[in-house]
């Protein structure tokens, strides 16, 4: 097997830097269960007030802050109301239906952002016939839409309409943070309407573990549970939570550095022929293009380029995500990119295939 020395298939890629490292070994420690922990207890802290919250906690990855959060609000027979790429459809196992018996009932947004309107449509009247409209969950950045940057006005209009039916809000930060950088919105003024909302600590900020949930001490006193019932509680995870609290104070503002190599990434490509992206689309970490005027597939093109140790993702039979991290640089995208062209202009003119979406 070839040697990955480019790795743009995910920001769930990177690796801790020395100084995460050094971090850990030095971590204070506890029994986090206990809440006796002080580097777990510094953490989640930190979180809460980052995200205007009154408290927080530690979990082991994202997708458990996003069933937590469907346990939290949801009860069997409800309905989560999401845009049709969300994470919590396509990449959670199922999981809102397996363990919180949750059904998910999903709107067709613009790369990833739904409105107010299609929310208000989307909403069910109460019936004995129908689910119960319960929740709504929103992505932010929207990862299927392109690394979109959920603007705070639209957050505002779409928890109005919730509030206005009665519904909980649930905001997946998985890459929240990169949607501050990127807009100069604080995380706190996004999550303000949300009952609850996390930030993952293993993407862009390089941890090799490890999201955050916050909410209501209500909320999070009930999230407790949960985390020990699904095997989510911890020990002395002061070693992992000391990873996030120097993430968190070191890795955030060069989230700035990711985005302009996926513009830069995008900038190139575009020159490519038979290679479709936008690059004014691209607003944070995240590049798809579509390879169908190549006549090479997703497939065969991600094949070729992990042969020179370049690695990219088919999403779809002819789209592919490139994403950039703190082990990206400058000179990784560039290269990248002319590996694209070299694979593409060594295969020769193909037919077209059909072309797919996001």
């Amino acid at each position: 097997m070839t040697e990955v020395r480019i790795n743009l298939y995910s920001d769930t890629q990177t690796k801790p830097t020395p100084e995460m490292r050094a971090a850990m070994a030095a971590a204070e420690v506890g029994d986090e269960q206990r809440g006796e922990d002080p580097s777990v207890n510094r953490l989640t802290a930190m979180t809460a007030e980052l995200l205007g919250k009154e408290a927080a906690v530690f979990l082991p990855s994202g997708t458990m802050c996003n069933q937590i959060a469907v346990l939290l609000h949801c009860r069997p027979g409800d309905e989560i109301l999401t845009d049709r790429t969300s994470h919590i459809v396509n990449a959670e196992a199922g999981g809102a239906a397996a363990l919180a018996g949750a059904m998910v009932r999903t709107l067709d947004g613009v790369h990833g952002v739904f409105s107010a309107e299609q929310l208000e449509e989307g909403v069910r009247a109460k019936s004995r016939h129908a689910p119960r409209s319960r929740l709504v969950a929103v992505e932010q950045t929207s990862n299927q839409g392109g690394g979109t940057v959920w603007p705070l006005a639209t957050l505002g209009e779409v928890a109005a309409v919730a509030r206005r039916h009665g519904l909980a809000l649930h905001m997946d930060g998985a890459r929240l943070l990169n949607a501050t950088v990127a807009s100069s919105v604080t995380a706190a003024e996004f999550a303000q309407p949300f009952d609850t909302v996390w930030v993952d600590l293993s993407k862009g900020l390089g941890c090799p573990v490890g999201a955050v949930l916050a909410g209501s001490s209500e909320a999070i006193g009930e999230a407790w549970q949960w985390k020990q019932r699904l095997g989510g509680a911890m020990r002395q995870a002061g070693v992992i939570a000391a990873a996030g609290i120097y993430a968190l104070e070191h890795h955030v503002e060069r989230l700035a550095e990711d985005h302009a190599n996926a513009r830069h990434f995008a900038e190139r490509i575009a020159t490519i022929p038979g290679v479709a992206v936008d690059p004014e689309r691209v607003e944070t970490d995240i590049v798809f293009f579509d390879v169908a005027a190549t006549g090479l597939t997703a497939a065969e093109l991600s094949e070729r380029l992990a042969g020179l140790g370049i690695r990219i993702g088919a999403s779809s039979r002819t789209l592919l995500r490139a994403v950039t991290h703190l082990d990206v640089t400058r000179p990784d995208v560039e290269e990248a990119a002319e590996a694209v062209r070299a694979v593409i202009a060594e295969a020769g003119p193909r037919p077209k295939i059909a072309e797919t979406g996001a």
